[in-house]
């Protein structure tokens, strides 16, 4: 086994859809740095940002209700979905800019128009999705979103979920038709072709054994070449950790401060899909529901139109499940590996807290394919058991870290972990995630190259006129936006024609 050592500027580890966003931006800010970027798999997108992996939603809060808290005064907080609409519009920009220079081309490979839609039951939840409908339809980032609780409205939006509903109990849905339906995986790939070329070297079937830092301040990376089992070392100024799952471990690697007292917890997710053509063709949106009480925020039951392949697909879901492994790739070893001296009090923290979590997960293992199928009946009345079947999607590990919350405390999002002085950087967590891979990518700019970030704030603008900006309080600025990119990315109101 022999051993060669390279030096380059910047190392991206993971070939998913942040390395990829990372990569895109610095070849338009410092094209003359050299990248290179290292993956364990065949291909890129192929774990997190595989389109079977996710949702596919392109998180704009326009559905998502766990974006929407209620106050005690029976008020609705927006403010968290006005962040994470305004954060995707970030991403959007970027992918219209690349398209209209044809850096990636065909976007109707991996955005599609589809409209979003809330839908509640009974009388509390219809009155709470009434005031969510007047806090958001009061805001230009939330123009043309619809309510209704008439059955009559309700059928022509979700004629399937209506067929056959025989309960008087009363029902509510809010439409949007600007939402869209992403294709991580289609989207990554196609960034992955941009980048080999513009010369970045992308290295499949490479797997990372360690990541030190040398005396001269670089970042010494040692990969396994997994074809001709050679070990390589790569060293470079700055290196970014965009592994999905398998982050964590690697952050811990490095050794840096701010990778001490942070855990990860994995949990599973799956999808029931429907093999039925005729029962596909009778639904067109994305429908969020609400969190059964109890449930954490990620198990937010939705039926999902897709495009997949080109082809449109319906899913439900998702179900939980569990296992150990932070990666479907993953091993066996993953959650115990992950557990160290200066994490274990945040990690048993944790386990004390979250036994609601705990208990939730074991009823979701203890599901049998006929509770799922009970579980869909609440969206379709008429579901038959023959036209649904079970698909496991990614592993997502939510973060645990000690906050002012206390110790062990579970988040529910996407951050970054960075050095002090911004050399190393890693992504961790989930949802919103891909959605908002342009906002979280900037922020690893930001963080990590503040030398550069005047001299690159023009190009940054060029490429997303938003960028330091608030669309909220800027709705002209918006509108011409919406204008350019719906036009750009083809995200007319229409649906659009995909193979029979």
């Amino acid at each position: 086994m022999s051993s060669e050592q390279k030096k380059t500027d910047i190392i991206l580890i993971g070939a998913g859809v942040m390395s990829a966003t990372l990569g895109a931006l610095l070849k338009e800010l410092a094209p003359e740095w050299e990248i290179k970027v290292f993956e364990k798999l065949a291909g890129a997108g192929e774990e997190s940002s595989n389109e079977w992996n996710n949702a596919g939603t392109g998180h704009a809060a326009l559905c998502e209700l766990n974006y929407t808290s209620e106050k005690y005064d029976g008020s609705i907080d927006i403010s968290k979905a006005v962040k994470i609409n305004e954060q995707f519009q970030l991403s959007r920009q970027f992918w219209s800019y690349l398209v209209e220079r044809n850096l990636i081309r065909h976007p109707q490979d991996f955005i599609m128009p589809l409209p979003h839609m809330s839908w509640v039951q009974g009388e509390k939840d219809v009155s709470y999705l009434n005031r969510r409908f007047k806090a958001l339809s009061k805001n230009p980032l939330f123009q043309g979103m619809e309510y209704s609780d008439d059955p009559a409205k309700l059928k022509e939006w979700i004629p399937l979920m209506m067929e056959g509903r025989t309960s008087n109990e009363p029902v509510a849905a809010t439409k949007i038709d600007s939402g869209t339906d992403v294709n991580f995986g289609a989207l990554t790939r196609l960034l992955f072709d941009h980048l080999k070329s513009q010369n970045v070297e992308i290295n499949y079937k490479h797997g990372i054994k360690d990541i030190k830092r040398t005396s001269d301040g670089m970042w010494k990376v040692k990969v396994h070449n997994l074809d001709n089992g050679k070990i390589e070392y790569h060293t470079a100024k700055f290196v970014f950790i965009g592994a999905g799952g398998g982050s964590l471990s690697l952050l811990q690697k490095t050794g840096i401060p701010e990778s001490k007292h942070i855990g990860g917890f994995p949990v599973s997710g799956l999808f029931m899909v429907c093999h039925n053509p005729e029962v596909v063709a009778q639904h067109h949106a994305k429908v969020y529901g609400k969190a059964k009480l109890g449930a954490p925020p990620m198990s937010v039951p939705h039926l999902d139109t897709r495009y997949i392949g080109n082809q449109k697909a319906l899913l439900f879901g998702p179900f939980a499940g569990f296992s150990p492994k932070f990666l479907k790739t993953g091993s066996n070893l993953d959650l115990i590996g992950s557990v160290k001296p200066n994490n274990l009090l945040t990690m048993l923290a944790a386990g004390v807290k979250e036994m609601s979590l705990t208990k939730y997960l074991i009823q979701q293992l203890m599901l049998s394919n006929e509770q799922r199928m009970d579980e869909i009946r609440e969206f379709i009345p008429n579901a038959k058991s023959a036209d649904w079947s079970m698909v496991a999607a990614g592993q997502r590990v939510q973060v645990i870290k000690d906050t002012e919350g206390g110790k062990g405390t579970l988040q529910f999002g996407t951050e970054v972990v960075s050095a002090a002085d911004g050399s190393v950087a890693a992504l961790l967590g989930a949802s919103p995630g891909a959605s908002t891979a342009v906002h979280v990518m900037l922020e690893v700019l930001e963080k990590c190259f503040p030398q550069h970030i005047k001299q690159w704030e023009p190009k940054i603008k060029e490429m997303i006129p938003s960028y330091g900006v608030s669309l909220e309080d800027n709705p002209e600025l918006l509108q011409e936006i919406l204008a350019s990119l719906t036009q750009t990315l083809g995200l007319s109101e229409k649906e659009p024609q995909t193979t029979p």
